[in-house]
């Protein structure tokens, strides 16, 4: 018996950017071949082209195609459960370099995006049907761009670090120092500056922790990495943030802007970022090199 297809014609366009995303929404059929995304494989079941679509629907730059070449909004999975509590936003934006962001549901149920998608009216309203949004929390400068726009949307209160505050200077709430500060019940900011002065980590639960661009999940080398070609304020700064920080945070889920998504035991996720805090500590300055990236 001849095997079925589904939808064959999927490819990527000469816009991509190499921001991994479509990687890891569709593993094994959207692959890195010669510095950017291409289709390794077309779909071999309804589960492959649900990934595809959500590959589709979350590119920065819209250069993943299906047959036909226009995407059905009907099969837009975005926001996406990533388990009870937390939702990967999707419609990632080319003004935040094709970040991803969350949204964080809260007891009661509220919800706060961590990060901004691309904005529009439209997804703003997808989101805020999970529940309303009170917060909306930036880790960063480089991730800032619709915060803005979101926060007036929903009605939330926009934060920052004051290090990066030039990135929102209309912030509602300003972080300041590199002590920990609870924001709301149960969500922790943790000041770390390093891939930029004002960077933060947002620990929820003491079982999520969304890392911006300070650190991520590589599948490359099967582990918590920094991007140390691509830090923006000082490497040695990081190894300090690290230090001074690694060994207190609590958490299951890796929940970074680039780079992959993990979920493991949080006394092994405690094991790794200790090692990760020792390896960033022989790092040294580097030119800025987004193709060194370990994916």
């Amino acid at each position: 018996m001849s095997e079925e297809r589904f939808e064959d014609g999927w490819y990527v366009d000469e816009r991509c950017t190499n921001c991994d995303v479509a990687r890891q929404l569709a593993p094994g059929l959207i692959g890195e071949v010669d510095g950017r995304a291409a289709v390794l494989r077309q779909p071999r079941d309804r589960t492959e082209v649900r990934q595809l679509h959500a590959a589709a629907h979350a590119c920065q730059t819209r250069s993943v195609h299906p047959p036909g070449g226009r995407l059905d909004a009907a099969l837009d999975p975005f926001p996406m459960a990533l388990d009870d509590t937390v939702y990967l936003c999707g419609h990632n934006s080319r003004q935040t370099a094709g970040a991803n962001s969350y949204l964080l549901g809260r007891p009661g149920g509220t919800a706060m995006m961590v990060d901004t998608p691309r904005w529009s009216t439209a997804l703003a309203a997808r989101y805020e049907a999970l529940g309303p949004v009170t917060d909306v929390l930036i880790t960063h400068r480089d991730h800032a761009a619709h915060g803005r726009s979101y926060a007036d949307h929903f009605g939330a209160r926009l934060w920052i670090h004051e290090g990066d505050l030039d990135a929102a200077p209309d912030a509602d709430r300003v972080l300041r120092g590199t002590d920990p500060a609870e924001i709301a019940e149960g969500v922790i900011a943790h000041p770390l500056p390093g891939h930029t002065r004002g960077s933060v980590l947002f620990v929820a639960d003491e079982r999520y922790c969304f890392s911006g661009d300070s650190f991520y999940w590589s599948r490359a080398t099967g582990d918590v990495e920094v991007a140390e070609s691509v830090t923006w304020y000082s490497i040695g700064e990081l190894a300090a943030s690290l230090a001074r920080t690694a060994g207190g945070l609590r958490f299951e889920w890796l929940l970074p802007g680039h780079g992959d998504r993990r979920r493991l035991p949080a006394d092994e996720m405690t094991r790794r970022l200790r090692r990760l805090a020792a390896r960033t500590r022989e790092l040294r300055p580097r030119p800025i090199d987004f193709t060194a990236v370990r994916w």
